[in-house]
């Protein structure tokens, strides 16, 4: 199979990862784009026999590095919304706990400091390991390791409602 079409199979994942890591479903599908567009670029880099998972995690990884860098030069991204579709067709049935509990994890880890989002995601969301998250952020895996305990332990503080470094007082 050629890696073009093996690209075509990491899609949802890299979809999956793009709105997690960025709390706006347009500019996430322009990273995965964005992505896509460089790995079909730079095809001729991947080596065979090594993880296309991890290539492509890291191309998104170092393209959203950029755009966060360059963001503050970015205009405001507004979403268009159109008028021809009644509120009712886009309205679906959802259990309103699940709803409110997933709307308050993706509040927590929009908190996150992006470093500990990104390994807390592709440990945690993509299901990558220890050693293909350090090759995919081109960090050491002492680092994964140090960045997903920190950024677990922040998400535990702020699913409980707990400022992270507060001091629990324990009531008797």
């Amino acid at each position: 199979m050629d890696v073009r079409d093996e690209l075509m199979e990491h899609v949802p994942r890299l979809r999956r990862y793009a709105r997690a890591l960025i709390n706006n479903r347009e500019l996430a599908d322009d990273l995965v784009q964005d992505t896509l567009e460089r790995a079909l670029g730079h095809t001729r880099l991947f080596q065979p026999g090594t993880d296309l998972r991890a290539w492509l995690f890291t191309i998104m990884h170092n393209v959203f590095a950029n755009q966060a860098r360059k963001a503050s030069a970015r205009a405001a991204h507004v979403a268009v919304d159109d008028d021809s579709i009644a509120e009712s067709e886009l309205a679906v049935p959802s259990d309103q706990t699940r709803s409110l509990e997933v709307r308050d994890l993706d509040y927590a880890l929009q908190r996150l400091p992006a470093e500990q989002r990104e390994v807390v995601l592709l440990v945690g969301l993509e299901e990558m390991s220890y050693a293909d998250v350090a090759l995919a952020l081109n960090v050491p895996i002492g680092t994964v390791m140090s960045r997903l305990s920190r950024g677990r332990e922040r998400l535990r503080a702020l699913m409980a409602g707990v400022q992270p470094g507060a001091k629990l007082q324990v009531v008797r």
